[in-house]
């Protein structure tokens, strides 16, 4: 008989369940993050259970953390105390991420004990911007689920040498002062003229930056190119191009190389292709698209089983690696929509010809056939390089008109069968735990010369939703085959929100007049939303839940997709607009998989996918201004209706309906009162008049001014509306609009589907495969 020492028995692996690994998972970053503090001292166990507040039920699973850290190498035991077995280190060096609010994120260089990135608070920035090289030193007393918080104490480079800005003013020293958007309101940028350019207020120039200064000294600039004046709404895209450094002209040698592959599909092209054109292959897409990635082809045999075939545009036959198309495209990472114009990932040539799905043409695809049974369970599927030939181009609002019988269509049958489909899709993936708001989006309309002149909300009705449930079938079965097959691949990954943010979601919703658990599960947010769904505020109550959630990204590490339920998720079904769906497409088919080029290739792409989703939004709020402004100038006394989303100590945060916009009113301009906050209740109280300002409520306001070099608005309240609300009733007397768009239903009529499945992941805008 062999003896087992005791430290081997400490260290022998624990089968533990998912809630306790999860536990152990937490507890292991925790104990690093406080043993790497600068000041900690070798203690004991019980110790340091102490000091980490942990109960005595945590002891054996603790011991485990301990273990752990031991086998790591990061820590060791002496005298039955433990203590840090590596130097210290105070500074860590990473890539700065700058969120609009001010405060940012440090990609820590070597992320090999930091698996989340670093908080940096606001006044903790120094002046950084996105893409600084930085030195940051943790705050080793802050320990929270969010990550480990730091500060900045040098910036070793910056991420860029121009900067795009507005001139503000001409100060009383005849000093031009610019608005730069990505240092803020509050840094002051001097711009020194040149002679080519006779500078004036509302200027919108690039600049090329000589000092940067600081937070108490001012950065200092050089003209270097005249972009265009704020009052001219054509060269809002241009500006953002250029703010946010995106990459609007293509290399001659990637145009060329487009340009040789031809307009059509060759004969050789065909050549040991499965042919699938006897299919009838259905393409849906918003009005204006041009590159169609996908259609859909669906029959159901005489035993019930559904053969759904997903055809994706074969990107990956004509941008091989190395080429100056791929390198284009890996610099691009995705196409970039702004109102009325597109940055695409690919040359015309490709995007909106030989790569997109038109009808009545062959194309090359790579399709996944799936069988499902009447259930909704997946029998067997497999995938094919193909050659197709769509046989219609849908757009939603045609084939929702088909589908309601205000349009004749031979192909309704179809259409009919993939709603049959889209049901029972839709009810696994709610039975799975996957939560789901049918959001409207705000399109804003825009003519040649970028002035936008209406606004039409685009129902995320049941077109959209079928589309989107085929496409998510279609992500989840490659991330699974390919993961089972030992391939590495690019994750579409989404971690589960922090349990902060969860309470803190808890307490907005009550505010709201829901009740939730401090830890609301899935089902719990489930039947939240759905009796939110009966009133105006839904939208809202689902954006905030959106907002704190954690961001989805790219990985060649799965962690699962929270949102989704799922288990194995990627990006397969946008090749066209997405370099990860490309990369996903050669791994299928046998090209290289290395998990170093993948991590690179993922962190690259969910990177830029931040950039341009904040770029878009940019040109979109200043074109819901450019319209407001329209409006004011018209109607100077035209009532908003509005709700408050947020109430803070110093004002209210509330929306606007018909623009889904955000306004703030200062507490200064609430009224002649003194206001009270009362933070457990997030409300501002008048202690003279009683007027009370809370989330939820109705608010009519009306605008005064409008500053588009900030991007700033003014609004002061009507008298009226800012009485205490009896009861969540009083929350439903939204705008006849808002009520009109908000609270539609996936559909109408015969093909409404029940009120528990109407539910979505997908965030604001683009709702169409952003998965």
């Amino acid at each position: 008989m062999v003896k087992t020492s005791k430290k081997s028995k400490q260290k022998a692996p624990t089968m533990r369940s998912a809630k306790e690994e999860k536990l152990f998972n937490n507890l292991l970053k925790i104990t690093e993050q406080f043993m790497r503090g600068k000041s900690f001292m070798p203690l004991s166990l019980e110790v340091l259970m102490q000091r980490l507040a942990l109960p005595p039920q945590h002891k054996e699973i603790f011991q485990e953390v301990l273990n752990k850290l031991q086998q790591q190498g990061l820590i060791e035991s002496k005298e039955e105390k433990y203590e840090w077995k590596k130097s210290q280190a105070d500074v860590v060096t990473g890539i700065l991420k700058m969120h609009p609010r001010g405060f940012g994120f440090v990609q820590v260089t070597i992320p090999k004990n930091f698996e989340q990135d670093i908080f940096i608070p606001k006044h903790l920035t120094k002046n950084g911007v996105d893409g600084d090289v930085v030195e940051v030193i943790l705050n080793q007393e802050v320990i929270s689920d969010k990550g480990p918080e730091g500060k900045i104490v040098a910036i070793l480079s910056r991420g860029r040498t121009h900067m795009a800005g507005i001139i503000r003013q001409l100060d009383k020293d005849r000093m031009f002062i610019a608005h730069v958007p990505l240092l803020g309101t509050q840094q002051r940028v001097v711009v020194h003229p040149t002679e080519e350019h006779q500078l004036q207020i509302g200027d919108r120039i690039v600049m090329e930056v000589i000092d940067w200064g600081s937070k108490e000294t001012e950065t200092i600039c050089r003209f270097s190119h005249y972009l265009g004046h704020i009052s001219d709404p054509s060269c809002d895209v241009y500006a953002a191009i250029e703010e946010f450094e995106l990459r609007s002209d293509f290399q001659t040698a990637a145009i060329e190389e487009a340009n040789n592959l031809g307009k059509s599909v060759s004969k050789k092209d065909i050549q040991n292709r499965e042919d699938l054109r006897e299919l009838i292959s259905l393409t849906i897409d918003p009005d204006t698209a041009k590159d169609f990635d996908d259609a859909l082809s669906l029959t159901r045999d005489a035993e019930g089983i559904y053969n759904l075939a997903v055809h994706i545009a074969d990107v990956s036959h004509y941008v091989q690696p190395g080429t100056a198309l791929d390198e284009e495209a890996k610099a691009r990472c995705n196409s970039t929509y702004f109102p009325g114009y597109c940055v695409p990932m690919l040359p015309g040539a490709l995007s909106e010809n030989l790569c997109s799905l038109r009808p009545n043409v062959n194309r090359l695809a790579v399709s996944v056939l799936m069988r499902i049974d009447s259930s909704g369970n997946l029998l067997d599927y497999r995938f094919t390089r193909s050659v197709i030939k769509s046989a219609k181009r849908f757009t939603y609002k045609e084939a929702k008109k088909v589908l309601d019988g205000q349009k004749n269509s031979p192909y309704k049958p179809h259409l009919e069968l993939m709603v049959e489909l889209c049901r029972l899709l839709k009810q696994k993936r709610y039975e799975r735990g996957s939560i789901e708001f049918s959001l409207p989006e705000l399109v804003i309309l825009v003519d040649e010369k970028g002035k936008p002149y209406s606004t039409e909300y685009i129902t995320y009705d049941i077109t959209h939703q079928m589309v989107e449930e085929f496409m998510l079938k279609a992500n989840e079965i490659v991330a699974w085959d390919l993961s089972q097959k030992g391939k590495n691949l690019t994750y579409r990954i989404h971690d589960e929100p922090s349990e902060e943010n969860l309470r803190d979601f808890s307490t907005l919703a009550a505010a709201f007049g829901f009740k939730l658990p401090d830890l609301p599960t899935p089902q719990d947010l489930q039947k939240l939303f759905e009796k939110a769904a009966e009133t105006a505020y839904s939208n809202y109550l689902a954006s905030s839940y959106i907002r704190r959630m954690r961001l989805a990204a790219y990985s060649a590490e799965n962690i699962g997709h929270y949102g989704l339920s799922l288990t194995h998720y990627c990006h397969f079904t946008s090749p066209i607009r997405r370099y990860v769906d490309l990369v996903v497409h050669r791994i299928l088919f046998g090209e290289s998989d290395r998990f170093d080029d993948l991590q690179e290739i993922a962190n690259y792409c969910s990177e830029q996918e931040r950039i341009s989703a904040k770029a878009e939004n940019s040109v979109v709020i200043l074109k819901k201004l450019r319209l407001l402004e329209e409006r004011h100038q018209k109607a100077p006394e035209h009532e908003y209706q509005a709700i408050i989303t947020r109430v803070k100590n110093f004002g209210i945060y509330f929306e606007i309906f018909d623009l889904l916009l955000e306004g703030f009113i200062h507490i200064s301009d609430l009224g002649e009162d003194y206001f009270v906050y009362e933070e457990e209740k997030m409300l501002l109280r008048g202690a003279k008049h009683g007027a009370r300002y809370s989330p939820g409520d109705n608010l009519v306001v009306m605008l005064e001014k409008i500053d588009f070099i900030s991007q700033e608005t003014k609004w002061y309240v009507l008298p009226s509306v800012s009485t205490p609300k009896k009861s969540i009733a009083r929350k439903r007397s939204a705008s006849k609009e808002y009520q009109k768009h908000l609270n539609k239903k996936c559909s109408t009529g015969k093909y409404n589907l029940k009120k528990k499945q109407a539910a979505s992941m997908t965030k604001l805008g683009k709702k169409k495969r952003k998965r």
